[in-house]
């Protein structure tokens, strides 16, 4: 048997990629004018158009501040202004930015709030901090905002209504939980009003000009663990030194050109501190969540989490017992987190994120089932998932 010769393969034609003018991939649609002086001039008539959409939104925002008041209803309801925050950067269309239609309707709905009745926000100060990004991400610029000295100082402020609301961190996605925020709510009567999730990206500011000349980096012990790994490499001769706040170190750094500081860009803008390394933080996907606590109790949004604490009868298998009535009916639960009790030792708290709203039927049968194996349960509240930057959480 004679074998013939393979005949070449023949290959398939390569098809070069055209990419398309920057007039064509602009415009999606027909209509859309062709020159910039057209382009323009529809901008300018799209700008009239919402500034007299804006006109009437706060129209009828006042007339709710009035509907409120006569019928004795909160003038703010945080859970719903963060659902609300989330559905709107859902609904964009796709030329528009999402988290950027987030930020928008942020400051639209702060204005219009400011027509209802004024508002005042705690945060762990001073200016410029995390706490302060995340409160104004989350209430927009139109409302007061009172820096605090300590998580501590924020809860009693907010339980003595000297304000309306204060935002807490209580987790972050590579740090963990902040207990300090933990044992404040064991102690506390106030509700968890909302979360919010705010990515954080580190910076080391100094007014040194090199970093063989830094001594010491100070700022908050939970952003010393976020970037321990990049310190340990790059500062590996600087002391690194808690103190309260990232903005209590860039202060410090502003005294001394041998300390840095850690913080965001904000900080850097606002004290006219020099950024010498950006991105310091050892992963990029990090992310703290914080609780806005007040003394509402918002109403289910379809897409809820629930948080409680509860303290278990010293009996063997007690947690598993406890838990079980969750994983038959279904809940999710998110996070179990636990911490002393400080009555006596080994006595411990738990924490727990669980998704589904307390007026849920599943989620009330789950809770009574539970109480038999505890010494006592208290739900620290139901509020809106917050959709946005949920990856760690």
């Amino acid at each position: 048997m004679v074998q013939g010769k393979k005949s070449p393969s023949r290959k398939k034609p390569v098809k070069k990629r055209v990419s398309k003018p920057a007039s064509q991939t602009a415009s999606k649609g027909k209509g859309l004018p062709r020159t910039l002086e057209g382009c323009r001039k529809q901008i300018d008539t799209i700008d009239s158009q919402i500034i007299e959409l804006l006109d009437k939104r706060a129209c009828v925002a006042r007339q709710v501040g009035h509907i409120k008041d006569r019928v004795g209803r909160p003038m703010f309801d945080a859970g719903r202004h963060i659902q609300k925050l989330n559905i709107m950067a859902r609904r964009g269309a796709g030329d528009f930015p999402s988290d950027g239609l987030r930020l928008v309707f942020g400051e639209i709905m702060s204005a219009c709030l400011s027509l209802e009745a004024h508002q005042s926000i705690g945060y762990l100060g001073p200016e410029a901090t995390f706490s302060h990004i995340a409160a104004t991400r989350a209430f927009g610029r139109s409302v007061s905002y009172e820096p605090m000295g300590s998580i501590c100082e924020i809860f009693e402020a907010v339980e003595k209504s000297w304000i309306q609301f204060g935002i807490v961190p209580v987790e972050n996605s590579t740090g963990g939980v902040i207990h300090t925020t933990l044992d404040e709510m064991m102690n506390s009567s106030l509700s968890i009003c909302a979360e919010i999730h705010t990515p954080i990206q580190h910076n080391l500011m100094c007014r040194a000009k090199t970093m063989a000349r830094i001594q010491k980096v100070c700022t908050h012990p939970q952003i010393l663990s976020q970037c321990r790994e990049w310190l340990q490499k790059n500062l590996p001769h600087a002391a690194q030194i808690e103190v309260a706040s990232s903005g209590e170190g860039v202060k410090l750094a502003l005294k001394n050109k041998t300390i840095a500081a850690i913080g965001p860009d904000l900080a850097s803008k606002i004290h006219n501190l020099p950024i010498l390394r950006r991105r310091v933080e050892d992963r990029k996907d990090n992310i703290t969540r914080f609780l806005i606590i007040g003394h509402q109790s918002p109403s289910p949004s379809g897409q809820d989490k629930t948080s409680i604490m509860f303290s278990i009868k010293d009996e063997p298998g007690g947690l598993k017992r406890l838990l079980a009535p969750f994983s038959d009916k279904g809940i999710n639960l998110t996070k179990i987190e636990s911490r002393p009790s400080r009555k006596k030792a080994w006595d411990y708290i738990f924490f727990v994120d669980l998704l589904g709203h307390m007026d849920n039927k599943p989620l009330i049968k789950a809770l009574e089932e539970m109480r038999p194996h505890t010494n006592f349960v208290r739900i620290l509240g139901s509020y809106p998932l917050d959709t946005q930057n949920t990856t760690n959480f």
